[in-house]
């Protein structure tokens, strides 16, 4: 059994659940999510908590039994509070903006990077470098954020391009200085 899984999940106050032909729903404050549970796990719902359990005892299954734990408390903290990340455009001339469900980046290329933004994603666009995504879904915030990220990655000598808000870079040194220690 996975150690994960050993203790019940507590429903949060406000958030309503339905299990039904595998699929589980999640309402809350925040809004709705919804997850095709696989038929090798059980859920055992009461009005306090959830109990995830195996239908069969197979190693396979053990795994699985862990991770739809931790997708189940994700999606419960989602439907409560939300999840939210932060990136920053470091660069001269960088900047971004929103129109009508659209994210263009303007990062140094010769046009710029349009990327559509996901339903059940929002964002705020507090300065024109800094962005901040907001959602139900973890899973898919953190995907579309990654992907954002890839766009311009930050750079290891200058640290310009795309980079999350508490993410600390350490960049390079030049060849000015590899020359100076050469030297001496």
């Amino acid at each position: 059994m996975s150690k994960l899984a050993r203790k019940p999940i507590v429903i949060p106050k406000g958030v309503k659940v339905e299990f039904e032909n595998n699929i589980i729903k999640l309402t809350g404050v925040k809004g709705v999510i919804e997850k095709l549970i696989p038929e090798s796990i059980k859920l055992i719902i009461t009005s306090e908590n959830i109990k995830v359990d195996m239908a069969d005892k197979e190693e396979a299954n053990t795994s699985m039994q862990g991770t739809i734990t931790a997708l189940i408390k994700n999606m419960l903290k989602g439907v409560a509070e939300g999840f939210k990340k932060d990136l920053e455009l470091v660069g001269v001339g960088y900047k971004a903006e929103l129109k009508n469900r659209e994210l263009i980046l303007n990062i140094g290329y010769t046009k710029p990077v349009v990327m559509d933004v996901p339903q059940g994603l929002n964002i705020n666009i507090e300065k024109q470098t800094k962005i901040s995504v907001a959602g139900v879904d973890r899973q898919l915030l953190g995907l579309w954020c990654a992907k954002v990220k890839s766009v311009r990655p930050p750079d290891a000598y200058k640290g310009k391009g795309i980079k999350f808000a508490d993410e600390v870079l350490k960049l390079k040194p030049g060849k000015t200085a590899a020359t100076a220690e050469a030297k001496t």
